[in-house]
């Protein structure tokens, strides 16, 4: 896809996002927002997949360690063909397939079961080791939020996907610089998030998170990358799309009501209607 295919899918991915929170009444449209570019990239053009085979033995696998954002995970799944998009609705309800965090036996597409902080970049890190004792080619890809840092887990994972130079291993955080309890270096400052990486034996690419051929190029890069893990630091904004929840650190976990779900529909739908005029 072209950038601009791909800006419209992150906008559709937008869209579903807010829809799906906004029916559940609850969960994360902050930082699900701001990884929707992220998340359109990887499963539109990134990653080997297919959406009629979920299971095949050689895809690259991808594991959401930041949990919460599943809204952003599901919506990119729907819009990829996995299952229907008018699923979103049913996020977090009895019977639904969609659960508040991403569950692997019950949802097609989804690789690993995630949400508790830290826990999910270890997962991928041993699924990136499995590839390369069994000699297979499959890449492993992860995305973790910048609060979800103050996790120890996250660098004893690190430390031993350096040392074991996963080359097959990307993992990529969204810096959106905003957790529940607000701005991330007031609360427990990860920086400098690219020279702790590069301190484990990461090959380290910064990014804005919004520009595609930025992300296009760094993933470029990672293929390029042998011998050492890359880490992909983007630069994002908490709630990108949303007028009033951008930078909002109180829209991390909360769900928009009947009046606010129009208006952010209504900021989508303008962000459309302009990229259909480029």
């Amino acid at each position: 896809m072209n950038n601009l295919d791909l800006a419209k899918t992150a906008n559709e991915v937008r869209k579903g996002i807010v829809t799906a929170v906004h029916s559940a009444k609850a969960g994360h449209p902050g930082g699900s927002l701001s990884c929707a570019d992220l998340m359109t990239y990887l499963y539109f053009e990134e990653m080997n997949i297919d959406p009629k085979d979920p299971q095949k033995a050689d895809r690259d696998r991808f594991v959401l360690s930041k949990g919460h954002c599943a809204p952003a995970l599901y919506s990119a799944l729907a819009q990829r063909g996995y299952f229907p998009v008018e699923e979103l609705t049913t996020l977090r309800k009895l019977g639904s397939h969609l659960q508040g965090h991403p569950c692997m036996q019950h949802t097609p597409g989804v690789d690993m079961s995630s949400g508790s902080l830290g826990q999910g970049i270890s997962v991928a890190v041993g699924m990136a080791l499995s590839a390369k004792l069994s000699n297979d080619s499959y890449r492993v890809y992860t995305l973790l939020g910048d609060g979800e840092l103050a996790e120890g887990q996250v660098w004893e994972a690190s430390m031993f996907a350096g040392h074991k130079h996963l080359d097959n291993l990307v993992v990529i955080v969204d810096n959106n610089g905003l957790q529940i309890d607000g701005k991330i270096e007031d609360v427990c400052n990860p920086y400098p998030i690219d020279k702790k990486f590069e301190a484990f034996n990461f090959h380290v690419i910064n990014i804005d998170a919004h520009d595609f051929d930025q992300i296009r190029a760094a993933f470029a890069e990672a293929k390029e990358t042998k011998g050492m893990p890359t880490a992909i630091i983007m630069k994002s904004i908490k709630g990108k799309g949303v007028s009033f929840m951008e930078n909002q650190a109180g829209w991390h976990g909360k769900a928009p009501n009947d009046e606010q779900y129009e208006i952010a529909m209504e900021d989508l739908k303008k962000v459309g209607e302009a990229l259909c005029q480029k």
